[in-house]
């Protein structure tokens, strides 16, 4: 069955467009002139999705939100802001709302399509009861005593945040790699401002310093349970240059690697 997508957008060139472009990727699309006009055929239709324009008379997007969430039936249907500006303080006041993200004005249809897909798998990842479910663990009795024994892992340094847990499952698949704020945000599904607020809002730092984390999580483990030479250490840990390593390790620790090693 289409998935079915609300555009809540007062400027019809732009509503129709995109409703055009939804309808040719065989989503069942509904287009609303205003925000009251949009509430309404949220309520009648129960979309899987909502895009909504901030800046609209009678019925900001805002108080779209509100109202929405207001109702059981609509309260968890994921909306995405569409906006001409995105300034702190939007961003601050939709995400007190409950708003999933954000698209800024003018965007290209390959922006808007990616956000409404990216979402919806989101919501259908949390709503599949196995996307939370621990991976079951082999009873001792089961183990095989010619079984290799792994060696042990440090232990996660994340917290448990709903809205950021796909964030920080990318960062631990990929901290030995290059990457930055922009391939978070795409592979967790946010908008790159959005994300840089969410998590400062959420855990006060930037997704730089948590990168740094987990690779200076790594970095101590090979250190204090290896004798691997500082350069093996530093690949391991996502530095391919070992003096940037050994630097940033030192700003941190205030002592070299080698150091550090020694004390323990």
């Amino acid at each position: 069955m289409a998935k079915k997508i609300l555009v809540i957008e007062d400027e019809a060139q732009t509503r129709g467009m995109f409703l055009r472009c939804l309808a040719f990727e065989d989503f069942q699309a509904f287009g609303a002139e205003n925000g009251v006009v949009g509430v309404e055929l949220a309520r009648t239709h129960l979309p899987d999705l909502i895009v909504c324009d901030i800046m609209m008379p009678d019925m900001d997007g805002y108080a779209v939100l509100s109202t929405l969430h207001q109702a059981q039936e609509t309260a968890s249907i994921p909306l995405i802001f569409l906006t001409a500006k995105a300034t702190l303080a939007d961003l601050r006041s939709g995400m007190s709302l409950g708003a999933d993200d954000y698209l800024t004005k003018p965007c290209t249809i390959e922006q808007f399509l990616a956000a409404i897909t990216t979402r919806l798998k989101r919501k259908a990842a949390l709503a599949n009861p196995l996307h939370a479910a621990p991976e079951s663990q082999p009873n001792q009795a089961e183990v095989s005593p010619n079984a290799a024994v792994s060696p042990p892992e440090p232990e996660s340094i994340f917290p448990h945040c709903p809205q950021l847990n796909s964030v920080f499952e990318f960062i631990e698949q990929h901290y030995q790699e290059p990457i930055n704020i922009d391939a978070v945000a795409a592979a967790a599904g946010y908008s790159s401002p959005y994300l840089t607020h969410l998590l400062h809002t959420q855990t006060g730092r930037t997704i730089k310093r948590w990168i740094i984390e987990r690779r200076m999580v790594q970095a101590r483990f090979l250190l204090a349970n290896t004798d691997q030479p500082i350069r093996a250490i530093a690949e391991a840990a996502g530095y391919s240059d070992a003096g940037y390593f050994s630097r940033q390790f030192r700003k941190m620790h205030s002592m070299t690697p080698q150091t550090w090693r020694e004390k323990l």
